[in-house]
């Protein structure tokens, strides 16, 4: 079967851990859900950064808080470019699909619709 990569990015309204845990878990479940992923087996592993300025907790918790529990998970933080938007989490979920690349739906949510609003405009 195809390994597929599935993007995505929210913001965090602030460094705090009920606001990334809850915005990661948000942008989780919606590429879930668009993308049709009936089964935490189907991801094969999953790539969290987060801009610097969010530390207060890793976004894999948010993972494994919706049942993540056998899927590699890593973080990492973003590089710091001047002038990027500040407090973004993303994600890249690879994920074992029988589906085309094309067909695969990247989600951005909250202020990170603004990075990528080619994808955002046909949500």
């Amino acid at each position: 079967m195809p390994v597929r990569g599935v993007r995505g990015a929210t913001s965090a309204a602030e460094n705090t851990r009920e606001e990334i845990l809850d915005a990661t878990r948000e942008l989780l479940e919606t590429i879930i859900e668009r993308n049709h992923l009936e089964d935490f087996g189907e991801i094969i592993s999953a790539v969290f950064t987060t801009t610097t300025d969010l530390n207060a907790v890793f976004p894999a918790e948010a993972a494994r808080s919706i049942g993540m529990n056998h899927v590699p998970l890593i973080c990492a933080s973003e590089i710091d470019v001047e002038g990027a938007m500040p407090q973004v989490i993303r994600v890249l979920l690879h994920v074992n699909t029988d589906k085309s690349q094309q067909d695969m739906t990247h989600v951005y949510l909250r202020e990170a619709k603004a990075l990528r609003r080619d994808l955002t405009d046909a949500q």
